[in-house]
């Protein structure tokens, strides 16, 4: 059986996106260019459903469950014409968490530790943040998430996770994947072992 589709839509941008900050698992709400990317993700989506003959209800929905990610799957699910808030969330969604760096931008981090961002650089998939996560981490929940899907499904979840989506599967090399540029306004399609771009 081949697996699941799934139509990946990063949340739109917050007010700690717009200065930089590290959001990690913050729970900042949507700004209201980020709404307007939301809006724009159901539209491309509506539009890729359509061309492959697909009804938007056949599909399953889920969300991580921060409020920027569910902000999103309810403009997305409404922009479709479906119940915007008729949609589980899974905790294995959430945002890679970047521990005593959430709230910084990178500036402040190198004021801590100029060599910090290097270092992180140099080996982005296992570099653990100061109470926070790796991008390894973070891959096995994907997989457990992953390995539980059964039908083609929408996701509203966030950059880290998209990256360690896209090492998991090996549609790049791991270390690759953590410099992929995962951005708002986009649906992001996985087939497979394809990923491919709209918007």
């Amino acid at each position: 059986m081949p697996a699941p589709t799934i139509y990946y839509v990063r949340h739109g941008l917050t007010a700690w996106n717009v200065e930089q900050r590290l959001q990690g698992r913050h729970d900042v709400p949507l700004i209201a260019a980020g709404r307007a990317q939301a809006a724009k993700c159901g539209e491309i989506l509506s539009e890729l459903l359509t061309r492959d003959g697909r009804a938007a209800e056949t599909l399953h929905y889920v969300s991580s469950p921060l409020r920027r990610a569910r902000e999103t799957m309810e403009i997305v699910r409404a922009t479709l014409g479906l119940q915007p808030t008729d949609y589980p969330i899974d905790a294995r969604l959430v945002e890679i968490a970047f521990g005593e760096w959430e709230g910084l931008t990178y500036a402040d981090v190198t004021a801590r530790d100029k060599d910090v961002i290097a270092k992180r650089d140099a080996q982005k998939w296992e570099f653990l943040p100061p109470g926070g996560e790796s991008y390894a981490q973070v891959s096995l929940r994907m997989r457990s998430w992953y390995q539980t899907l059964d039908k083609d499904t929408v996701v509203s979840a966030h950059g880290g996770t998209a990256r360690a989506l896209i090492g998991l599967l090996a549609i790049i090399p791991p270390e690759d994947a953590t410099h992929y540029s995962v951005e708002h306004g986009v649906v992001y399609v996985f087939s497979g072992r394809t990923l491919a771009r709209y918007g």
